[in-house]
């Protein structure tokens, strides 16, 4: 009973996938590079559910504020804590990569390089124009947003819908009881896709393994361990003092999501638990108000791992093939990076595409380059995908409490506790999901 108690854990299930899937590629590599649509497969089962999530909960988040005024400072506090926390974690990619100096000796002829890769990856830059970024954030139509998934154009939609929601009355009870009930659906439904999570995590462990394995990082080791570092200072250090400033244990808050984590560091994708983060920060005392406006947000403008993808990236890029930037280049690469890193959703491969984008904006360094990494970029998309979501959870909380909206009580006893699903939640399978689905619809408010 105890084993099968134990085995009933979802970080249990999902690091058992990853144990195989990592067994299976080492041993077996054409068999464990055949298994990339199992990962890819749940990646995409997950993902099609983020688009109505998002607008269902930041529309309830609305409706749920007792004044509406306070959405404006909370969103203006979030991006304010977004760079600022870019910003350090751009400064300890360039710190890393000068520490460890990975690219140097490796003397390459740019014009050596194939070209090819970063060609495939072109089409899919975002524009470097911020008019454009803005006019983005419009949808073509109403439901276009919510087929391409965008986060940023739902975003807008709920906004609009929730103020919308404010001002009805009691002629708006029924849509708002209709969205509620909906958002009830689909976290009941995303129960269902978490229990096929350790064999994503079993698919995408086996084909990174099968495909790229030891070989492939053999030479660029140097680079990997420079960006786990930095990536690990970030966590430990940056987001260690906010958490120490809003009152909280970081190691207890790692404790609390380590589902969350396994599965997004089986997937290299943080899309997948966008859902589970909603529901388990607000069980943990956060406002759900705040939680639906910050969370959805910082998924796009608090990607702390990518930005210091970008800057060891750029900078490994430069030093392989010998080209000296001076401080003013760097300054101004990592003002381009404050912009190209805002571009990249929280998908796997979405940091190389941002990689891109910020060597087409620097002409001093050849878009060639990412020849050199595309390689073992699978590694390093992992580490990008975690050290986000983790932002993104201490970034909540902290503006919750600046916000007043946090019950410290409850967060306290929550994380000391740490995460044990109730006895409905046990019978679904879902753990917090469907606690958080089952509330009744708010009421609005005038």
């Amino acid at each position: 009973m105890k084993i099968k108690s134990i085995l009933g854990h979802l970080y249990v299930q999902v690091l058992i996938g990853v144990g195989l899937g990592i067994l299976v590629g080492a041993l077996w590599p054409d068999l464990g590079s055949s298994l990339k649509p199992l990962g890819d497969g749940f990646v995409k089962l997950v993902k099609f559910m983020i688009a109505p999530i998002v607008f269902c909960t930041i529309v309830s988040g609305i409706t749920s504020l007792t004044d509406t005024k306070k959405i404006g400072p909370t969103l203006l506090r979030s991006l304010g804590l977004f760079y600022a926390l870019t910003g350090v974690a751009l400064a300890l990619g360039l710190a890393a990569v000068m520490l460890f100096q990975p690219g140097a000796g490796m003397h390459i002829n740019p014009a050596h390089l194939d070209t090819s890769v970063a060609s495939k990856y072109t089409t899919q830059l975002p524009s470097s124009n911020p008019v454009d970024f803005f006019l983005n954030l419009i949808p073509t139509t109403f439901v276009g947003a919510f087929a391409d998934g965008d986060v940023l154009p739902v975003l807008l939609i709920a906004m609009l819908c929730g103020f919308a929601f404010t001002k009805l009355g009691v002629p708006g009870q029924l849509a708002l009881h209709v969205v509620n009930s909906f958002n009830k659906l689909l976290f009941v439904v995303f129960g269902y896709l978490m229990k096929v999570a350790p064999i994503g995590a079993f698919g995408a462990m086996a084909f990174t393994v099968g495909k790229y394995g030891a070989h492939s990082i053999g030479n660029l080791g140097m680079l990997i361990l420079a960006f786990y570092t930095a990536c690990i200072i970030f966590v430990v250090v940056a987001l260690g003092i906010l958490a120490k400033l809003t009152g909280f244990s970081l190691w207890r808050i790692l404790r609390y999501f380590r589902d969350e984590f396994l599965i997004v560091l089986a997937t290299s994708s943080s899309e997948p638990v966008l859902p589970r983060l909603l529901s388990k920060l607000e069980r943990i005392g956060c406002d759900r108000g705040v939680v639906g406006l910050v969370v959805p947000t910082g998924y796009s403008f608090n990607l702390t791992g990518t930005a210091v993808y970008l800057t060891l990236s750029s900078m490994f890029i430069a030093q392989a093939c010998d080209i000296h930037l001076s401080w003013d280049q760097i300054l101004l690469m990592l003002g381009m990076m404050l912009l190209t890193s805002k571009g990249a959703a929280g998908v796997t491969g979405s940091g190389f595409v941002a990689l891109v984008a910020t060597l087409t904006i620097m002409p001093t360094l050849p878009v060639a380059g990412v020849a050199l990494i595309v390689g073992i970029d699978r590694f390093m998309s992992e580490a990008r995908a975690l050290t986000s979501t983790v932002a993104n959870i201490v970034s909540c909380v902290a503006i919750a409490k600046w916000q007043h909206a946090l019950d410290t009580e409850k967060l306290q006893s929550e994380l000391k506790s740490g995460f044990v699903p109730t006895e409905a939640e046990n019978l679904q399978l879902t753990e917090p999901a469907l606690a958080y689905a089952a509330k009744e619809p708010f009421e609005i408010r005038n």
